[in-house]
């Protein structure tokens, strides 16, 4: 009787913790819309048997603020280079374990010790990019070069400007002169009078993220300011478009992969950042959103057609160009201020 009694308390047991071994297989994941091959996925929890539940946010502020309320309530996160050292100097990123991510080494050499995160301690390259005008051919005057452009009032009410304040107010500033990191004053409010004559004189269509790429397909606009990615995509449903980094400069950016700090399954993190950079599975990531892959396993399975498209790999002359975003944590109130000034239209 004992013996049997023995073995229906082994039974209990087992049975009570199954649940919590259960919940421990999962890996809470908060990435950009539309920035992910779903097949990827399937693959990932298929191979490992972890599952993973999967959000998304807009823009990086809004990702922002939902990690600050609780980090823990996400194992991976995909932030932008600013916000990155946004995090790090805020403390709400873990350090990452590389004997856990051997895949990493498949990252380009020039993104193994970025500005926003020395020696690569917090964070992975995803994707990389620039942003720049995506434009209709038969809509416009000429090849677009400038950013003036997008002031042009031949294009009333043809412009589609980012609902982000990082690009919109950046691109504004390399327009005028200026470092997209700027923080003095005078540019700043020469910025607001700028995008606020912009909106009032109706050339902006409308403030959108990731429906731009959708309506100018569908030729519902001139020009659109993009991320490079988007731009590659809509080209290829659209030959009448065309992008460009203008000539004035613009930003490259870095989104990468990170552990907020806290996380609850961060070994189950760790997993899926690995499997993310293994050169097959960052091909096809690669190819469902068609951003600039940092993978170097992935690039060399790419054909010369696709490796030669400046949208997704532009030239060197024009990274050289470009500036990365710094941040901007200790001037938010300024920018915020001038947003609101710029959406409410006063």
């Amino acid at each position: 009787m004992k013996k049997i009694v023995s073995i229906f308390l082994a039974i209990l047991m087992l049975a009570a913790a199954l649940p919590a071994m259960a919940a421990q297989e999962v890996v809470n994941v908060y990435n950009w819309y539309d920035y992910i091959c779903e097949e990827a996925l399937d693959l990932f929890e298929q191979e490992t048997g972890i599952k993973v539940n999967y959000t998304c946010f807009t823009t990086n502020e809004d990702m922002l603020v939902q990690v600050r309320a609780d980090p823990t309530n996400y194992d991976v996160i995909f932030p932008s280079d600013y916000v990155i050292e946004r995090l790090i100097s805020e403390d709400l990123l873990e350090e990452l374990d590389f004997s856990n991510i051997p895949n990493a080494a498949y990252t380009l050499d020039w993104l193994k010790d970025p500005s926003y995160d020395p020696d690569m301690k917090y964070s992975v390259p995803y994707m990389w990019g620039t942003v720049g005008i995506l434009y209709n051919t038969t809509m416009v005057k000429e090849p677009i070069t400038s950013w003036t452009a997008m002031w042009d009032e031949d294009y009333y009410d043809n412009v589609f400007m980012m609902d982000s304040i990082r690009d919109t107010i950046g691109v504004t500033l390399k327009m005028l002169g200026y470092s997209v990191n700027t923080r003095d004053k005078d540019a700043l409010n020469e910025v607001k009078d700028k995008l606020l004559e912009q909106q009032q004189k109706g050339i902006v269509k409308a403030y959108q993220v990731d429906e731009i790429k959708d309506k100018m397909i569908a030729g519902e606009a001139a020009m659109g300011l993009v991320w490079s990615g988007d731009a590659a995509y809509a080209i290829g449903y659209n030959d009448d478009l065309d992008y460009v980094v203008p000539d004035e400069g613009s930003n490259v950016w870095v989104d990468a992969v990170c552990i907020p700090k806290g996380a609850k399954n961060k070994s189950n993190a760790e997993i899926f950042i690995d499997f993310m950079c293994r050169p097959d599975i960052a091909l096809l990531n690669f190819e469902e959103i068609w951003f600039s892959t940092p993978n170097t396993g992935a690039i060399a399975l790419l054909d010369e057609e696709t490796l030669a498209d400046e949208t997704i790999f532009p030239t060197q002359e024009t990274i050289d160009r470009c500036e990365f975003f710094d941040d901007i944590s200790q001037d938010i109130n300024t920018y915020n201020m001038i947003w609101l000034s710029v959406k409410s239209g006063r």
